[in-house]
């Protein structure tokens, strides 16, 4: 990846935790403790699940090795910038959503270098790239708690300009995100159409299977509807352009960049039948005698 397109990423990912810290405050942090087994199922989900299924889906789907450490990456990442209004249109427990993107998103810049680490080493051994570990600490710090962290401080100094600026902030936030997929698709499109028959199988199988457990974890936990919703949900949305940046940038491999590029095309097509499975379902209930 050239050094255009490394800055350009590097500030549209800024961009997009700076849209989600303008709609944080202190507050959000603070529902951890009034619903801590809801988040407490949906953290588990991410921090643990994911990856467990991740890992698995690689060792049954044949795949090259730089392949699966991408889908790895992907799976380490936190959830995606659009999953709050998703779960809100979903009639979801958006507080929850956000609770959780939060979150992970502050404790990803220590939970994805172990993660990566990992599947370097059980993937590609010694023909593994060097993970530069205070790099990448400080690079995903950089570029995802700083932004988060400074949206917050609009947000708490300057309430009234935040919400203001923050409907604007969200949209550029998802176009961006979606540029960057498509950008990514676009500059490696004779790689990615050569590996399709690889990724595209396991890149469903990740999300439909982690979209899956989520909601099935949390009804487990006889958690409420709208808790089964956001868990759902915040699993099947990952950050892809975080996961775009670290194996293109920090790793510079454009083959470990094209699970994240896939899977950012396809997780709007499921999260958007599964909400429509919802609404359908919804309408469908009977309506109880007064």
């Amino acid at each position: 990846m050239d050094g255009v397109a490394e800055i350009g990423l590097a500030l549209a990912l800024c961009v997009i935790m700076l849209s989600m810290g303008l709609a944080l405050t202190v507050a959000d942090f603070r529902r951890v403790a009034t619903a801590p087994k809801a988040f407490a199922v949906g953290a588990v989900n991410q921090v643990l699940v994911l990856p467990l299924i991740a890992f698995a889906i690689c060792l049954i789907v044949p795949m090259e090795p730089e392949l699966a450490v991408g889908l790895m990456i992907l799976a380490a990442c936190p959830g995606g910038v659009t999953s709050n209004l998703l779960t809100h249109l979903a009639k979801g427990d958006t507080a929850l959503s956000i609770s959780l993107t939060a979150v992970m998103s502050l404790l990803s810049f220590l939970t994805i270098p172990f993660i990566v680490g990992f599947a370097l080493d059980r993937f590609m051994g010694q023909t593994a790239p060097p993970l530069p570990i205070l790099d990448t600490l400080l690079s995903i710090l950089a570029i995802t708690v700083v932004p988060l962290l400074a949206g917050m401080a609009v947000k708490a100094a300057a309430p009234a300009i935040a919400d203001r600026i923050e409907p604007g902030f969200r949209r550029a936030a998802t176009a961006l995100f979606i540029l960057v997929v498509l950008a990514a698709v676009a500059s490696d499109w004779e790689k990615l159409t050569s590996h399709l028959l690889q990724v595209g199988p396991a890149a469903v199988a990740l999300n439909l299977a982690t979209m899956a457990t989520g909601y099935w974890s949390a009804r487990a936990f006889a958690l409420a509807r709208p808790q089964m919703i956001a868990i759902s949900l915040e699993c099947g949305l990952q950050n892809g352009t975080l996961a775009i940046f670290i194996a293109g940038v920090l790793l510079n491999s454009a083959a470990m960049s094209l699970p994240g590029a896939i899977y950012g095309l396809l997780m709007f097509a499921t999260a958007g039948a599964f909400i429509a499975l919802l609404t359908r379902r919804t309408r469908a209930a009977p309506v109880s005698a007064a």
